[in-house]
Order: structure tokens, then sequence, then C-alpha cells
């Protein structure tokens, strides 16, 4: 089990894009944690009775449940006991469906942040803090401040570079960003 992580703007999605179109699985915790909160949701109920007027027909409303819980971190802590529970019933699941595969990937944004280090290895995807910056700052409705606010909840990249078992670096090209994860599956697969 191969835990993916990195910050805000590092080309996480991207690198674990990569891995899937190697053939290896994939467990999206973002995705998954869209699935719970979208229509018909499991946790709908849950993050209602907690923060009442954040849900709806289409799911949670997540500019309410932001205004919520962004800047408060005992709200955001309720929701965290609301939210981390189920996606591990996921994750394990998921695990069970893959577990004859020689590789799987489990990419979890906030994996140092939230302890989720129940992998046997880390990869963190890093690039070069301005190519971070011009790559998070061109997001739609994102700002200096939000992207502060952001880096601020975040285990900084140089301590998930220390922590991790291996960095792929994407400030780099995508051919070459590519290539290095080839490499790390071929070298993880051969361990296995």
């Amino acid at each position: 089990m191969l835990g993916l992580t990195g910050s805000i703007g590092m080309g996480k999605s991207a690198v674990a894009a990569m891995f899937a179109d190697l053939g290896v699985p994939v467990f999206d915790a973002d995705a998954t944690v869209h699935a719970l909160q979208g229509p018909g949701g499991a946790l709908l109920p849950a993050i209602e009775a907690a923060f009442p007027g954040t849900t709806g027909p289409d799911g949670v409303d997540r500019a309410r449940l932001g205004a919520a819980v962004f800047g408060d971190p005992a709200q955001r802590r309720v929701l965290e006991g609301i939210v981390h529970p189920a996606v591990g019933a996921e994750r394990r699941a998921f695990l069970a469906r893959h577990a004859a595969a020689p590789l799987v990937v489990f990419d979890i944004p906030l994996l140092f942040e939230t302890g989720a280090t129940q992998v046997d290895a880390v990869a963190v995807v890093s690039a070069p803090a301005e190519v971070q910056r011009a790559r998070v700052l061109a997001r739609p409705g994102m700002t200096p401040e939000k992207f502060a606010q952001i880096l601020a909840l975040q285990v900084p990249d140089a301590e998930k570079r220390a922590r991790a078992d291996h960095v792929i670096d994407t400030g780099a090209s995508l051919a070459e960003t590519r290539a290095a994860v080839a490499a790390l599956v071929r070298q993880l697969r051969g361990a296995g």
C-alpha cells in the first residue's frame, strides 16, 4: 500500500491518474468524500444535524459548509469526526476488493495532517514553491489570502518531503513525471 499525498497545487491528482493509467488501483479519498456528501450521500443526515442548512437535494452545499468550518478548528473537528470514519470504511472495502493487487495507491491529500499513515510507504508529490503558487492562483476563485490560509492548515512541503519514502517531482515536464511514476511502480511491484 502506497500512500500518495502532496500539498495543494503540487500535481497530486495528475500523478494519481498516472498510477491508474499504469493499472494500479487508486483509492481517491477526495472523490470518496464527494460521493458520501453528494446527492443521496450517506453522510448528509449527520452533516445536516451538525451543521443545519448546509445540505440539500444536491448534497452538501460546499460554500455553506465551508463557511461553517473554515477557520474554526472545533467545527472542523466535528466535521472530520463525521467524515473520516466513513472514508475509512470505504478505504477498507477498496482494499478488500483489490487484495490480490501487487500494489495499491491511497490518494490521501491530508495524509500527514490527519495521521492517516497506515500505509507501507508514502510518496509525496512536490514542486518548487513558485510553481505551486502559480498553479493554485490560476484556479477559479482562488486568492493569495485563501491560498495562505490553506497552506497554514497543511504540513509544510519540506516536512512532507523529509517524511516521505519517495518524492515525485512535478516541477519538470509531464513526460518526466510520468517516467518517474513508471519507475516507482516497477520498483514497488518488484519489492512486493
